[in-house]
């Protein structure tokens, strides 16, 4: 089983065989991981909060183990030390995602820019960045900061 899942995601977003449905989830979390790892990257200063977060927040959106979830960071990792710009990935998911899936993309890279309790100007540039990569409206990226940011203070 392990050896299937990282057969697939050394062949995910290379290949770009996203009409496999077992292809094309593993590229939408794979990208969906890079870009939180570009958040927590973004400030230059490792966190464990925010690489606990990152785990927490692909473990509860995507259902995955804490086996699958570790595979699935350590790959996003090397993929992100190897990109060049963020469009590779939020293209995959602004052609195959609705703008609630997108919008809880979002919510996600807040999450974990303020879980430090600081939300550093470089974490805050990476998610405008994405959000305006996913066609994320400007009224719906401050609504999802202000819902994140009041959750994370109570």
């Amino acid at each position: 089983m392990l050896k299937q899942l990282r057969d697939i995601f050394s062949n995910t977003l290379i290949n770009g065989d996203h009409d496999d449905p077992v292809v094309r989830d593993h590229a939408l979390r794979l990208a969906t991981a890079v870009l939180l790892i570009e958040v927590v990257r973004a400030d230059y200063e490792e966190n464990t909060n925010e690489t606990e977060a990152v785990i927490r927040q692909l473990q509860l959106h995507f259902e995955l183990s804490d086996e699958e979830t570790l595979i699935l960071v350590k790959e996003a990792e090397e993929r992100a030390d190897h990109s060049v710009s963020l469009q590779e990935f939020t293209r995959l998911l602004h052609e195959n995602l609705s703008v609630s899936e997108k919008h809880s993309i979002i919510e996600m890279l807040w999450l974990v820019a303020v879980v430090d309790d600081h939300l550093d100007k470089h974490e805050d540039y990476v998610v405008r960045k994405v959000a305006e990569l996913l066609y994320v409206t400007h009224g719906d990226l401050i609504r999802i900061r202000n819902k994140v940011k009041h959750a994370h203070e109570t």
